[in-house]
């Protein structure tokens, strides 16, 4: 799993250039979906999965906490 940190899920999302289509939190939620059914694969190492939920799990309580636009700012020079 390449995406270690906030800031690279951020660019990640950023880089999709989804526009308004899709909301951060969305997005965000779709994430922690897809990374529970990958922890059902044997074949991959668990700890990258279980740190990217983790991960994940810091971003939705931030975006609760601040917002989705604040976010975006605090982690890129994103502008909307």
């Amino acid at each position: 799993m390449g995406i270690r940190s906030i800031s690279d899920y951020v660019q990640f999302f950023i880089d999709l250039d989804m526009g308004i289509s899709v909301s951060f939190l969305s997005f965000v939620n779709n994430e922690k979906i897809t990374l529970k059914h990958k922890l059902k694969n044997n074949e991959i190492k668990k700890e990258h999965v279980l740190d990217g939920l983790k991960i994940l799990e810091e971003l939705t309580s931030e975006i609760r906490l601040i917002g989705e636009l604040n976010v975006l700012k605090k982690y890129s020079d994103f502008k909307r």
